[in-house]
């Protein structure tokens, strides 16, 4: 998985986040997918991110992970 800089993170697409109003969680490959469910389960049962935003992340993440 590659690092982000801050101009990558600025350039991404608001589609390549899985919570794109926040812009967080960067799901644009299946690295980045992985990780964005792991740190959201995390952020999650640290209290950081709703259960609901969990889902949203999973869902998004899965859909990343699911194409060829």
């Amino acid at each position: 998985m590659s690092k982000f800089t801050t101009q990558h993170r600025r350039e991404l697409p608001a589609r390549d986040f899985a919570l794109p109003e926040q812009q967080a969680y960067p799901v644009e490959d299946k690295a980045h997918a992985r990780n964005a469910k792991a740190r959201a389960r995390q952020a999650a049962e640290a209290g950081r991110l709703s259960k609901f935003e969990e889902r949203k992340v999973d869902k998004k993440a899965d859909a990343v992970l699911r194409k060829d």
